[in-house]
């Protein structure tokens, strides 16, 4: 095309994001009085700057055409910083690469803008093949620390194989989310570790790591659930032993895997945590999110855990590139007790759902546990029957 329609196309491109990107979201009635879904995503491919993907040059790119795609945007850390929200995103090219990008909304809920640059991560003496699934924690010490996976070919995979792979946890840290110094990886005593995620808090003297310890690239293997970890130095950062705070269990919504969201929030009542969870089915690995409490004086000790799942999967929700997946590794909890839930779906885009810590104490310290047999389970829901239809009955 001659470089006036190719202008013109360029600016009517430019015009049909800045109204994508400016629709104000809207949220949706609640189905359980814990917390609301909103009816878009709050971030998607199309979310990306088109600076990112097209050559605007008319010489080098007479036809405007997309010249790096972008496949998802997804499992993002977030984070609020003078009254405004970042994530921290997963942004994934047509080329399976990861790399993190920041967005920032002062909403909270609608109106994402991406930077002009995606993240600029070092790699360390061992580069990196994929990074992705950033957690971001607001230290004490002073720091805002990034813990992602980072991912690398095994070197034991034999000839011919070119899906093998070694998980560590990569760590970085950043004053303002635009310059970063990366730190040598986690050292642990585990195979492999994926998401890891940096306590906020010192815990005797130490950084504090919850872990999720694995025997391979895919399954837990042996690894029993999301562990808790001390380490002496973030700079030369090693865990010995890892204790099992929340345990993977036979027959439940994490039995196949389990592994620590972003890093938990600390209410007057315990340190609230959210994760996912993994299970085998006919359709392959269904991930969901769950919550648990654990003690304000000592966080690796469980205090309530309440059955079943906080967030499944719903309608669009379960379609994406791996379908049937919610995976959540960022939150923020605001000034006035209002909570954001940023979860992605099928590792494609991400949403956002609202609470407050207020309902998620109640939900933690009162929603019963799962009891794990299919008759305690119906014991469980007739004691509740039994109450309400008394309930009702003095109601009349």
């Amino acid at each position: 095309m001659n470089k006036e329609k190719f202008i013109k196309k360029l600016r009517k491109m430019l015009q049909e994001q800045e109204e994508f990107l400016s629709m104000p979201n809207k949220k949706l009635p609640s189905e359980n009085n814990i917390f609301h879904r909103y009816k878009n995503p709050v971030l998607t491919a199309k979310h990306v700057p088109l600076h990112w993907r097209f050559d605007f040059s008319h010489e080098g790119n007479p036809h405007l055409l997309e010249r790096l795609g972008i496949n998802a945007a997804f499992n993002s850390g977030a984070i609020e910083l003078h009254g405004k929200i970042y994530l921290a995103v997963r942004v994934e090219g047509y080329d399976r690469k990861s790399f993190f990008a920041i967005a920032e909304t002062e909403t909270g809920l609608d109106n994402f803008r991406f930077w002009d640059y995606p993240v600029l991560m070092p790699e360390t003496e061992d580069p990196d093949v994929n990074v992705y699934d950033m957690r971001l924690t607001q230290h004490e010490d002073g720091w805002i620390y990034g813990v992602f996976c980072t991912e690398r070919k095994d070197p034991t995979a034999l000839p011919g194989d070119l899906s093998s792979a070694v998980a560590q946890a990569g760590i970085a840290r950043t004053h303002d989310l635009k310059t970063w110094e990366r730190l040598p990886d986690l050292k642990s005593q585990s195979l492999q570790q994926r998401n890891v995620v940096l306590h906020e808090e010192f815990v005797n003297g130490q950084y504090a790591f919850f872990t999720r310890p694995q025997d391979n690239f895919i399954e837990a293997g042996q690894g029993g659930g999301i562990g808790w970890a001390l380490c002496e130095d973030i700079t030369n950062p090693f865990i010995g032993a890892e204790k099992i705070i929340d345990t993977r269990e036979y027959h439940t919504i994490k039995e196949s895997k389990n592994g620590q969201g972003p890093a938990p929030i600390k209410t007057e009542a315990g340190w609230l945590h959210i994760a996912h969870g993994v299970r085998g089915c006919a359709a392959g690995l269904r991930y969901v999110i769950y919550m648990f409490m654990t003690s304000l004086e000592d966080p690796s000790r469980l205090i309530y855990s309440p059955g079943g799942y906080f967030l499944a999967p719903m309608g669009e929700e379960r379609i994406g590139d791996v379908s049937n997946v919610l995976f959540i590794n960022g939150w923020v909890k605001r000034k006035n007790g209002e909570v954001l839930i940023y979860y992605a779906s099928s590792d494609t885009r991400m949403h956002v759902a609202t609470s407050t810590v207020e309902k998620l104490v109640d939900y933690c310290k009162n929603t019963p546990p799962d009891p794990l047999r299919s008759a305690a389970c119906v014991a469980q829901r007739n004691e509740l029957i039994a109450k309400n239809l008394k309930l009702l009955k003095d109601l009349h």
